[in-house]
């Protein structure tokens, strides 16, 4: 037999009713139910007063508040929000203050409007979590490629320079320096075309999180960072607001801006010259202390990794699940939607599950998120790391070695 709950309620009825028996002096009555006298003459006037409806917990609300606001002053204030709709409380007030000798604060206005539906809460904008500061080392040319965009300067001619800046982070060879009339992902996605077919392909690029490195979206994942990755290479960005963690590449932002952009040429071709004349000066001429006064060139070689003619799909291994994101940026799990990332749309993810319930969700071989069947909901992974094994040359490019990328952290 289980055991039978007794309610604050029910003690209050088993007193009035031993009370009323009146087999136990008052004092040990109140002993009993283990309250005082003063609270046991409240429950029994309240009875005597009420009946057994007495007994109930009242509102603790106070009868009356000195500083609410007059009915008339809300009244006049919802009228004036329905005629004026996009008017905020600060206005609505300013155009009742002739007719009213005292009004509300902004904020009580505001929360008036609330309570009537007439102010809807602006949506909360999700920030995504950041994996940290990045700890990867180049050991050799093509480990880690650095890309930035240089801050926008004005050319002669009114108009303003972008420069797309990529550097090898080990040998400091400049592989490209683009000047672009704004921040285009299509300007950008071609000029990182040419430098692959070119130079082959990294095992990273590190970036910082402006467009069109990287977004809001699941893993901090953009439409370039996604094909990056479909191209086997890992997207690695710093921590926001600190550009001391590509101090390299801002190194050489220095002397890119001292020596290609002051003054600036009359127009965007003209300034594209002055930047190739720059960047060849930079790898072939031009001594670096880091490298022991040789140049880049020196150093630098293309990587072993050419650029695909084609992407196929990814393979995930037979034990994941393979889901296709929709155009509309989710997909279905057991017949319930769950949100994936717009940057994804018509891609293939896989579901590796680590614990019942629980998926680890991978966007071809990059960890993106967390799947919480219970939740229906992928959750951020501080930690991101490939799956796969990679070739990392060492050394003698015909020396080749298969390291995991975790030994790069």
């Amino acid at each position: 037999m289980g055991w039978k709950g007794v309610t604050i309620m029910d003690q209050r009825v088993s007193f009035i009713g031993e009370y009323l028996r009146g087999y136990y002096p008052f004092s040990d009555l109140c002993l009993r139910f283990g309250i005082s006298r003063k609270t046991g003459y409240k429950w029994i006037e309240r009875y005597e007063q009420e009946g057994p409806g007495g007994l109930a917990d009242r509102s603790r609300r106070p009868h009356g508040c000195p500083h609410v606001t007059d009915e008339a002053i809300i009244e006049a204030l919802v009228r004036a929000r329905e005629k004026h709709p996009s008017w905020g409380p600060k206005k609505l007030l300013e155009i009742l203050a002739p007719r009213f000798s005292e009004l509300p604060a902004i904020s009580t206005a505001a929360d008036i409007l609330k309570r009537k539906g007439l102010i809807y809460g602006s949506k909360r904008r999700y920030r995504r979590k950041h994996p940290g500061c990045p700890k990867t080392i180049a050991n050799e040319p093509n480990d880690i490629w650095t890309a930035d965009y240089k801050g926008h300067f004005k050319m002669r001619n009114g108009l303003y320079c972008y420069p797309l800046t990529v550097c090898d982070m080990k040998t400091r060879y400049l592989l490209g320096c683009n000047a672009h009339s704004a921040i285009s992902l299509e300007a950008t996605k071609a000029h990182f075309t040419r430098l692959f077919c070119e130079y082959g392909l990294p095992q990273r690029i590190r970036t910082d999180n402006g467009v069109p490195f990287a977004s809001n979206a699941l893993a901090r994942l953009s439409t370039l960072s996604v094909w990056w990755t479909k191209l086997g290479i890992y997207p690695e960005q710093i921590e926001p607001g600190k550009p001391q963690q590509n101090g390299k590449h801002e190194r050489m932002h220095r002397t890119l801006k001292k020596e290609a952009t002051i003054p600036p040429e009359k127009d965007l071709k003209s300034q594209q010259k002055r930047f190739d004349a720059f960047r060849k000066e930079y790898n072939t001429e031009r001594p670096h202390e880091a490298l022991g006064q040789k140049t880049p060139s020196s150093f630098y070689v293309p990587s072993f990794k050419s650029m695909p003619k084609k992407l196929s799909h990814y393979d995930y291994p037979y034990h994941f699940e393979v889901r296709r994101v929709s155009k509309n940026s989710g997909i279905r799990w057991k017949a319930r939607w769950v949100q994936v990332s717009v940057t994804l749309a018509e891609e293939y993810i896989g579901f590796e599950e680590i614990e019942d319930g629980i998926f680890d969700v991978y966007f071809c071989d990059l960890l993106i998120g967390r799947f919480v069947e219970k939740k229906m909901k992928i959750e951020d992974v501080i930690k991101r790391v490939p799956i796969r094994q990679t070739i990392v040359e060492c050394g003698n490019p015909k020396t080749r070695r298969k390291v995991s990328p975790m030994c790069l952290e």
